[in-house]
């Protein structure tokens, strides 16, 4: 098999993505004996891969460190360019029992790639380096939440101050340690705080302002740039009439995308000229829970508990929603909860409340020109992050199997003879063995029956890579995955996670 020995749990959980981890760190692990003997001494590694194969190209993700004895290395200038083709961060080559030193042509071509080339002891095994590259990264994501953790609370506590905006943008750039600034569409500045960048960098970030001003129809909701050293990004508000928030910075975390998420909508919502009592209502259960409130706790500002349907949509054509144009799709759908502000090449998230919009969905699938959508089932408002999950496999579904929409239904039938807890409880204990990525492949699997072509589209990885991955969950869960019964339990099992 040729399957990554280990990768980072921590990036599947909510919140910021999870920090690499700099090559430098791990050759700091005086325990694990590696030494860098070719290639630069900068990398940031994603995960890490273990491969025997004579190329393994077709299975790279990118960013990995690729660990291999050499089993199959005949020709290293070939191999070493297609891993730097494939963005392989680094390569991890075993000495003993194949190789009794490291081949010199391989060095040789590490440094004329561009590669770092680290030699690993045999007392060191792979599976400890790879074990070692997730407790560095699980540490990273750590951190990184409690810093966004913290700016969140900051910044949802300067909004509660009588100059909120002010408040806002200052705590923002104290937190990314730079620039934040207000402009409107024609550029001019509303409010501003943190030290001014240098005249040519200003400059770039108010014509980085304009490109998101929402001036025409197709306006990115975002954009990032850098100018001399100087990290800038502009975030259009959802209610600002037309305003940006722009922000110049010197360095890039993981987490500020995220930071300056919140940012916005704080911003979008204290720059709101009007709000119905609806909306007011709904803008307030918001900041509750940017405070920290429960769903539970912030239902009754939301009106009626339910039903209430989550739903993800992507252009059909491929195009990227910018919020006018989310908004058009909310609209049409009877509704103004509306998340475009996620970035470039993600899903559009709409949010119905109750009504005949939402049970017509539910029911009968009414597609939408130029959108392909995944739904979830109704459910309670105290449910919609497990509702907002199902809507992104719904839509993984949908696109895999050019469907303009798919709904996920409600269990029925027999499955609804188990009591809910007796069947999460058999599920749990059934896919034990299996990590989150690897059972939400088994689940899409299964749920295209068994196609492998269109699991690989719906997931967005290579179709070697789907194989690879479902015989890795066979050999785990000690089953044969061509038995309909085993296909029909185990989807049981996935429908209740």
């Amino acid at each position: 098999m040729d399957e990554p020995s280990m990768t980072s749990s921590p990036a599947a959980a909510p919140g910021p993505p999870t920090p690499p981890t700099p090559l430098a760190e791990l050759l700091a692990r005086e325990e694990l004996g590696l030494r860098r003997i070719a290639g630069p001494a900068d990398a940031d590694l994603l995960w890490v891969h273990t491969s025997e194969m004579a190329d393994p190209y077709p299975y790279l993700l990118g960013g990995e460190l690729l660990l291999s004895a050499g089993v199959l290395l005949t020709d290293p200038d070939h191999y070493v360019g297609r891993l730097v083709e494939a963005g392989a961060a680094a390569l991890g080559f075993g000495v003993r029992p194949v190789h009794e030193t490291v081949p010199r042509a391989l060095i040789e071509a590490c440094d004329r790639y561009g590669l770092p080339l680290l030699e690993v002891p045999p007392e060191t095994p792979f599976t400890t380096i790879a074990r070692a590259v997730w407790r560095l990264m699980a540490e990273a994501r750590h951190r990184e939440l409690r810093r966004v953790t913290r700016a969140q609370q900051a910044l949802a506590t300067a909004a509660a101050r009588p100059d909120p905006v002010p408040a806002v943008l200052h705590q923002l750039a104290t937190q990314l340690g730079g620039r934040a600034v207000l402009l409107t569409a024609r550029g001019q500045e509303v409010h501003a705080a943190g030290r001014r960048p240098d005249p040519e960098a200003a400059g770039a970030l108010s014509r980085l302002a304009r490109v998101v001003a929402r001036e025409r129809p197709g306006s990115p909701s975002s954009a990032t740039d850098t100018h001399g050293g100087t990290h800038l990004s502009a975030y259009a508000l959802g209610g600002g009439e037309g305003l940006v928030l722009a922000l110049a910075t010197r360095q890039r975390e993981s987490g500020d995308h995220t930071v300056a998420g919140i940012a916005v909508v704080l911003l979008s919502l204290l720059a709101a000229p009007h709000q119905g009592a609806d909306a007011a209502g709904r803008s307030a259960a918001l900041v509750r829970m940017l405070l920290g409130a429960s769903p539970a706790e912030v239902a009754p500002l939301l009106g009626p508990t339910g039903p209430w349907t989550v739903i993800h949509a992507r252009r059909t054509d491929g195009a990227p929603a910018d919020t006018l144009t989310a908004g058009a799709l909310g609209a049409s759908l009877g509704t103004a909860l509306v998340d475009a502000e996620r970035g470039a090449g993600e899903a559009v998230r709409v949010l119905l409340g109750p009504g005949p919009e939402a049970d017509r969905i539910a029911a009968r699938p009414t597609p939408r020109p130029g959108w392909t959508l995944g739904a979830s089932a109704p459910t309670a408002v105290t449910a919609l992050a497990a509702a907002d999950a199902v809507a992104a496999r719904a839509l993984a579904h949908a696109r895999a199997t050019c469907a303009p929409l798919t709904v996920d239904a409600p269990t029925g039938g027999l499955a609804a003879l188990v009591p809910p807890e007796q069947a999460a409880a058999h599920a749990r204990a059934l896919l034990a063995p299996l990590t989150a990525p690897l059972a939400d492949t088994l689940r899409c699997w299964l749920s295209l029956h068994g196609s492998w072509d269109r699991t690989a589209v719906a997931l967005g990885v290579h179709r070697n890579t789907v194989r690879q991955r479902i015989g890795r969950c066979g050999e785990l869960l000690a089953v044969d995955l061509d038995d309909m019964d085993v296909r029909t339990e185990l989807w049981f099992a996935l429908r209740q996670t």
